[in-house]
């Protein structure tokens, strides 16, 4: 895997080209007027220390009219102050908007990529580490890397324009200060590698604090937190994920910072207070051939290619360096090819046809145990099928298979006598309407949360509500906000009637196909039986698989599928269950016998 990644990691500059194409592709406008910006912010004064002083200088030497002294510090205001203005203009009107512009289109890019994502990437930890980190730092990317090429591009200009100023004046001046720093270079991307180092250890130990800190914020959790004795060893675990990031900072943070001081120490101490001022004053006394203004222009100049130079060739190599290893996650994230892909034709969307699952096994990645062994079924269109069995039997991985949310490791599945990955993904699950046991309620309106959709259909979605037995008065009826995200007036539901709207979401979708996990776990036995009525009324044009820990909602299916340890032990009508006296009987009675007592 090392190796691998070895092979396919891109070069710092292929990278940094890579991301700046990028966000030119979204606003060209933005990254030129960041390059021009840095030119604004950075030559007008690196030339002023070195042409503007040295024609004071030479204008005082000589004893010239010193009027002109005068217009040159005019003239030195106006250019400071019209760049200034020009940098702030670009700022205030243009800047923030078209960088807000740049984030959402580059986040864009990252939800589409993140939408096609297998719920096997989520099982890989290695790789949804990366994508969280992907995801978190892309704003930081953005505004970093645009900054690294404003001032990039400033020192570039500046050390170029000044580099000629100082050339003909002394050329030893610059070849002792390119000397120098060339010494000190390699340092760079020693320096780079600790920053990256350090962000992608943080990431890790950030995400199991912040893990912590949504428990105790988030409502699911609040009962549990309150009611049982886990506040010590969440605060105990939150601490240790906090001191990890604590630690982990400083154990980087001494070596960058020693590497730094170095850098700098070095560069400062050997050219600045060492060698070129030897050179300097030699120049100005033996030799003679530099005056007062040359002096002060060639040791100014020299300084500022220094600090050009500096930046250019250590502290942007560090930082592009550290920019660039974050991008190519990027990249990687962008262009990593998944097992189930956007492919093949499109499915119609017809009325319910049978489905065959022939041969069927799976296995989690990682785990050397299948979940799934040797599955054979058979579904006819409009069937009302159920599948029950003890927690961990392989019910809800079979239906994520029957999605394709997930492919199988052996067997296939059909539908009309064709195999699902014939079709795209997309169209495939868009003949399914399904309602998960861990269903989710977003921050939308009671209709949209209903049709999962920004135009729903209102009179299908209070059909839909009907049928899932939802009753609730709402002030707003369906335009009801849901939740309190970022409406103070958003209604907050019961576990029940969550689960409701979640049940309503399959009545309201127009497709040959429903699945439902636990559809009535959170409901009463009255609301479970109204539920059972609604939806053996509302999805009789439907075929319906269904999943239920509650026998007694399995009475009216058309044929059961009892399932252990990942195979089909039994499968027949309810009746034809019960007289064969098995695991179904018995799971049914057992239950009934609670019911009854």
């Amino acid at each position: 895997m090392k190796n691998k990644k070895e092979k396919t990691a891109h070069s710092m500059p292929s990278n940094i080209f890579y991301f700046i194409r990028l966000l030119f592709s979204i606003s060209p406008l933005l990254v030129i007027g960041e390059m021009i910006w840095g030119v604004l912010m950075i030559l007008p004064s690196k030339l002023i220390s070195v042409i503007g002083v040295k024609y004071i200088i030479d204008t005082v030497s000589s004893g010239e009219n010193l009027e002109r002294i005068i217009y040159a510090v005019i003239a030195i205001a106006a250019v400071l102050i019209l760049s200034t203005t020009i940098s702030w203009l670009f700022r205030e009107f243009f800047w923030n908007a078209k960088r807000e512009k740049v984030y959402y289109g580059l986040n864009k890019k990252l939800y589409e990529k993140a939408k096609s994502l297998d719920l096997e990437s989520y099982d890989n930890p290695e790789f949804y580490n990366s994508f969280i980190f992907t995801i978190e730092s892309s704003s930081d990317n953005i505004q970093n890397l645009l900054g690294l090429v404003r001032n990039y591009m400033g020192n570039l200009i500046a050390l170029f324009t000044v580099s000629s100023v100082l050339l003909a004046i002394d050329p030893v001046c610059l070849a002792i200060i390119l000397v120098i720093i060339v010494i000190f270079m390699p340092l760079s991307l020693k320096v780079g590698d600790l920053q990256m180092g350090r962000r992608i250890e943080n990431t890790r130990y950030h995400r199991r604090s912040d893990y912590f800190q949504r428990i105790f914020y988030l409502q699911d959790y609040a009962k549990e937190v309150r009611m049982n004795g886990i506040k010590p060893l969440l605060i105990e675990r939150y601490n240790d994920a906090a001191d990890d990031v604590i630690a982990n900072q400083k154990k980087y943070h001494s070596k960058i910072a020693l590497l730094y001081s170095i850098q700098n120490v070095g560069i400062q101490c050997l050219g600045f207070l060492f060698i070129l001022p030897l050179y300097l004053g030699y120049a100005v006394i033996v030799r003679k051939s530099l005056g007062a203004g040359d002096f002060v222009a060639t040791f100014n100049g020299a300084y500022s290619i220094a600090m050009s130079i500096n930046f250019l060739t250590v502290w942007a190599i560090a930082n592009f360096s550290e920019r660039a290893k974050m991008i190519e996650k990027y990249r990687e994230f962008l262009s990593a090819g998944f097992k189930i892909k956007e492919t093949g034709k499109t499915a119609a969307l017809t009325k319910p046809k049978k489905i065959e699952i022939k041969n069927l096994s799976f296995t989690y990645p990682g785990n050397e145990k299948p979940t799934l062994q040797d599955i054979n079924l058979t579904i006819e269109p409009y069937q009302k099928i159920a599948l029950v069995g003890y927690n961990g039997a392989g019910k809800t991985t079979l239906t994520n298979l029957l999605l394709r949310l997930y492919d199988a490791t052996e067997g296939e599945i059909l539908i009309d006598g064709e195999n699902i990955k014939a079709v795209t993904p997309s169209s495939h699950r868009g003949r399914f309407a399904a309602v998960f046991q861990d269903f989710q309620t977003f921050a939308c309106t009671l209709a949209e949360n209903v049709a999962l959709d920004d135009s729903p259909d209102r009179e299908r979605v209070k059909n839909a509500l009907k049928h899932s037995g939802f009753e609730k008065e709402l002030k707003n009826g369906t335009e009801t906000e849901l939740l309190r995200e970022f409406d103070d007036d958003g209604v907050m539901l019961s576990g029940g009637e969550s689960q409701k709207v979640a049940v309503a979401r399959a009545f309201y979708k127009d497709c040959p196909y429903v699945i439902l996990d636990e559809p009535s776990a959170n409901l009463d036995p009255i609301a479970e039986y109204n539920l059972n009525q609604a939806m053996m009324e509302a999805a009789g044009h439907k075929t319906v698989i269904f999943i239920s820990h509650r026998l007694s909602t399995t009475v009216n299916a058309d044929k059961i599928y009892v399932m252990e340890n990942g195979r089909i032990v039994e499968s027949g009508s309810h009746r034809e269950l019960m007289e064969k006296g098995g695991t179904y009987a018995y799971m049914f009675n057992l239950q009934a016998e609670k019911y009854n007592n």
